[in-house]
């Protein structure tokens, strides 16, 4: 039976064996790809490459004032969408949201 070291060895080297095929696929496919695109005529912004579609990034915040402070100081305006961990955590232990508003 092989040794954990012997195993560890083998499978970095199995690891790398496989980084290099893909690498050399990976040199083949992006080839292939861009002579199917010189062939047809296609650009990235056809692909919806970044900035092709030209729609702004979302929001990562909301810009609405906060109503309610949860019981560490975390601020939350109540809007439609998913509820932060610490409401659902206030909810499912019985308590109101109501006893958190500002």
């Amino acid at each position: 039976m092989a040794t954990y070291s012997e195993l560890m060895a083998q499978a970095q080297s199995l690891m790398a064996q496989a980084e290099q095929a893909r690498k050399d696929e990976l040199s083949a496919v992006i080839a292939d790809i861009k002579g199917k695109m010189k062939q047809f005529g296609i650009t990235v912004a056809d692909l919806g490459g970044a900035g092709a579609s030209g729609k702004k990034a979302a929001k990562s915040k909301s810009s609405a004032p906060a109503k309610y402070r949860g019981p560490a100081g975390e601020l939350w305006a109540g809007g439609p969408g998913r509820k932060p961990e610490w409401v659902r955590a206030v909810l499912a232990s019985g308590k109101s949201i109501e006893e958190f508003l500002i």
